[in-house]
């Protein structure tokens, strides 16, 4: 099986408008044989999007669409590739019943799914982690170090791996080091690789499937993959199950870095 597990979508408020269509064409040009459309579901209703343009999620009006026009090009396509229904979810501290009555909705149209964390708590304020290096610089001033957010960072993914989000929470949990994107901008080394293995080792308790996320390789303040070389081995060595996702926003960026990722 040969599979790209992390796909956005033109549903995707911050991404672009490929088709769906030229999505699939590309994965059976690249003889993929699976792939999950992983479209940011949308967010919780009484949770403020802390991105300036709000476009974090996809749009709640929206979903239902989503998940139509997937059921119809995975029929349209059976033949040539196996399409799976999924969705990236967010683990937002604090809004652990909001997500879980979401899933509890979807979850019976879904293939797939990844549960992601891309928001931190802090106080009372809530930070995109992802958004932009000058976004991060910005936290790390509030929260006194990027060691602290950091820390932060993976407590919080330990908490989404350990959060009880109902029958249909997701097992595959997303690029545990998102943390890293903006290493190169701090240019803080942040020794934190018995953390990282502390999460791999978790998702191996909790029966977790790994996000292996090229998209990072392309970040030009991050330039290594969601987790890096080294912890993919390690997660390989204790047989934690692992799914490639290129994260693509673009048809351009599907299946970026596939043989840098899984060397033949």
């Amino acid at each position: 099986m040969k599979k790209d597990g992390h796909i956005h979508t033109p549903f995707c408020p911050h991404g672009t408008a490929d088709s769906l269509e030229g999505y699939i064409e590309k994965a059976i040009q690249h003889q993929f044989t699976d792939i999950t459309f992983t479209e940011h579901a949308p967010l919780p209703a009484n949770f403020v999007d802390p991105t300036p343009e709000k476009d974090s999620g996809m749009k709640p009006d929206l979903l239902p669409t989503y998940i139509d026009t997937l059921h119809k090009l995975k029929q349209q396509y059976e033949k040539d590739i196996t399409i799976h229904i999924g969705l990236e979810v967010d683990y937002i501290v604090g809004y652990e019943n909001e997500t879980k009555n979401l899933l509890n909705s979807v979850g019976p149209f879904l293939d797939d799914a990844i549960l992601s964390v891309h928001f931190l708590k802090w106080k009372d304020e809530y930070v995109c982690i992802d958004y932009s290096e000058q976004e991060f610089m910005k936290f790390v001033e509030k929260v006194g170090s990027v060691e602290a957010i950091y820390e932060l960072y993976y407590d919080t993914v330990i908490q989404s791996i350990e959060v009880d989000l109902g029958v249909y929470k997701p097992r595959r949990i997303g690029h545990p080091t998102l943390v890293h994107k903006f290493q190169h901008a701090h240019k803080v080394h942040v020794d934190d690789e018995q953390r990282i293995k502390e999460i791999l080792n978790k998702m191996k308790a909790f029966g977790n499937e790994l996000d292996v996320n090229s998209a990072g390789l392309s970040k030009k303040y991050c330039l290594e993959p969601y987790p890096p070389f080294p912890m993919i081995e390690y997660a390989k060595s204790i047989h934690l199950p692992l799914v490639f996702g290129s994260d693509a926003h673009s048809i351009n960026d599907l299946h970026q870095h596939y043989e840098k990722i899984f060397r033949k």
